[in-house]
C-alpha cells in the first residue's frame, strides 16, 4: 500500500467530502470522494482496511484514513484507464477471482457456523470417549554421525561414564547441551527405527546403535506413563479445526451433489491447460 504517494493534475478529477458528517448520518453508501465522476464510498475505504496487514492497522486513525483514500483514488485511476484496454484473458482472471472469493465466503461461513459447544463435545466423546490410555515414554539420547563412534559412546556408558554428561560432550543433536533429554512423546511421533528400539526398552535401559535418516543414536528409556485423554479445553483448538475441516469437506460435498453438472470434457487433452496463447493477448 502506498501511503504516502498521490496523483496530481488533470488526470483525476478528485472531489473530497467537505463538510464532517455525524457518525449516525454515515452509512456504507456514503461517498468521500469522487474520481472522474466515480464515487469512492466509506464502505470501499472500511473493506480495504479489512485487508491490510496487521502493522497498518496501527497507525493513527487519521493516517490510516489518508492513506487508505489516497490508495482508493490511485486504484480507480488506474482502473479506469485499464477498463478501456482489457483483455479477453484479463476478463477471465477477474471470473476466477470472483468465483474463488464467492465460494470462500460460503466455506467461511460454514465453517464458523460448525463449531459450537455441542458439536465441540461430539467430537470430543468420538474421538476420546472409548479410548484406551496410550502409553508414552520420556527418553533421551545421544545422536553422532557413525555408527563407530555410537558403539564407543555405547561402551563408555556401559564402563559407568554418566549418559547426560556424555550427551552434553559428545552429541550433535539439539537436545545435546539438555543432557540428550527428549521429554514425553506418545507412538508415532518420532521415526520409526527410533521408536521401535524405544518400545524394546525398559526404563533405565540404554540402546545399542540404532540409525536414522538423523544420524546414529544412543537412547536411553527414562520412564514410562499410561496417558488418559485429555480434557476438552486441552483440545478445544484442535477439534475445533477438526470438525471445521469435516463440515467444510461436506459442504462442498452437499452442494456439488445438488448442483446440476454437465461435464463436456470428454476427448480434450489434459496438457491444453499449459496452452496460455488460447486466452489471447
Amino acid at each position: 500500500m502506498s501511503m504516502g504517494l498521490k496523483f496530481k493534475g488533470a488526470a483525476v478529477a478528485c472531489l473530497l467530502l467537505a463538510t464532517p458528517l455525524a457518525a449516525q448520518d454515515v452509512t456504507a453508501d456514503t461517498v468521500v470522494a469522487t474520481v472522474n465522476g466515480q464515487d469512492i464510498t466509506v464502505g470501499q475505504m472500511i473493506a480495504m482496511r479489512e485487508s491490510l496487514p496487521q502493522e497498518y492497522l496501527a497507525l493513527p486513525d487519521d493516517l490510516l484514513f489518508n492513506g487508505v483514500l489516497d490508495q482508493l483514488i490511485q486504484q480507480t485511476a488506474l482502473a479506469q484507464l485499464g477498463e478501456k484496454s482489457i483483455s479477453r484473458r484479463d476478463e477471465l482472471i477477474l471470473e476466477t477471482q470472483r468465483l474463488g472469493y464467492l465460494a470462500g465466503i460460503v466455506l467461511d461461513d460454514t465453517a464458523i457456523a460448525a463449531v459450537t459447544d455441542e458439536t465441540l463435545q461430539a467430537a470430543y466423546e468420538a474421538k476420546y470417549a472409548d479410548a484406551a490410555p496410550s502409553k508414552e515414554f520420556n527418553a533421551s539420547h545421544i545422536l553422532v554421525e557413525t555408527e563407530e563412534d555410537a558403539a564407543a559412546i555405547k561402551a563408555e556408558i556401559d564402563g559407568g561414564k554418566d549418559f547426560t554428561e556424555v550427551a552434553k560432550t559428545r552429541s550433535t543433536g539439539p537436545s545435546g547441551p539438555n543432557g540428550g533429554e527428549l521429554g514425553w512423546f506418545g507412538l508415532g511421533m518420532m521415526v520409526e527405527p527410533f521408536e521401535t528400539a524405544v518400545q524394546t526398552l525398559e526404563p533405565g535401559q540404554v540402546s545399542g546403535p540404532v540409525q536414522t535418516q538423523f544420524g546414529w543414536h544412543i537412547i536411553k528409556l527414562n520412564e514410562t506413563r499410561m496417558a488418559e485423554a485429555p480434557a476438552l479445553d486441552e483440545v478445544r483448538d484442535e477439534l475445533a479445526a477438526e470438525v471445521q475441516e469435516q463440515a467444510v469437506m461436506d459442504r462442498v460435498a452437499a452442494v456439488t451433489e445438488q448442483a446440476d453438472v454437465v461435464r463436456k470434457d470428454e476427448g480434450l487433452d489434459p496438457a491444453i491447460l499449459k496452452d496460455t496463447a488460447i486466452l489471447g493477448e
